[in-house]
């Protein structure tokens, strides 16, 4: 599997922005990238104040490579990038070695509020 991650400094965000990104994800995002052909999963990461990421898991490099190619022409507009104020500061692919399920199970949806 092949990953890229895509991570935004919230250092000098809006106040506000943590909570903005949240409802965001929930509303808008998380509907867009379910069932997106050739990504395996996607995985919204926050530290409140310090950083919001996107995690994405792609089933070929090819796949992976052409999403990072056309989002890297349009991510200084992206919606994250509009709330936080800023573009990305790092955008990252990198190899999945593996993947594995717990006991308490794979579980697609929002996380906490």
């Amino acid at each position: 599997m092949y990953g890229l991650a895509v991570r935004w400094s919230l250092a000098d965000a809006p106040d506000g922005a943590d909570a903005a990104l949240r409802e965001y994800v929930r509303d808008t995002s998380l509907a867009r990238f379910t069932g997106m052909d050739g990504l395996r999963f996607k995985t919204w990461r926050m530290r409140p104040g310090e950083w919001f990421e996107g995690t994405y898991v792609f089933e070929t490099a090819a796949a992976r490579d052409a999403f990072a190619a056309s989002f890297a022409q349009t991510a200084a507009e992206s919606p994250g990038s509009k709330l936080i104020g800023s573009a990305p500061v790092l955008q990252e692919p990198f190899e999945v070695v593996a993947v594995a399920e717990g006991g308490a199970g794979f579980a697609a949806g929002p996380g906490p509020t």
